[in-house]
């Protein structure tokens, strides 16, 4: 994915990928420029990830697994994209 021109915005946050998700988009980890105040349900808007919620994609905030999704995000923060758990 080509690198954001960063000087409008107000903040970096990396999006990290795991699993069938990081083999699909060919990427592990990008960092993408946001808005201040925005948040990660703002970056599942912005990716079109609303549907993979619904299979069980997990998201982690800063290392927080079912943190907060409409908290606002700050600059460095990671957003990780975890794949569904699987049983054993």
């Amino acid at each position: 994915m080509p690198e954001e021109d960063l000087s409008e915005f107000a903040i970096k946050v990396k999006m990290l990928f795991f699993g069938p998700l990081a083999e699909k988009l060919g990427e592990r980890e990008i960092e993408v420029a946001l808005m201040h105040g925005s948040s990660a349900r703002d970056l599942i808007e912005r990716f079109h990830f609303e549907p993979l919620l619904a299979t069980g994609l997990r998201i982690a905030v800063d290392g927080e697994i079912g943190a907060d999704l409409d908290a606002p995000l700050r600059d460095a923060s990671e957003v990780a994209f975890l794949p569904p758990m699987s049983g054993g």
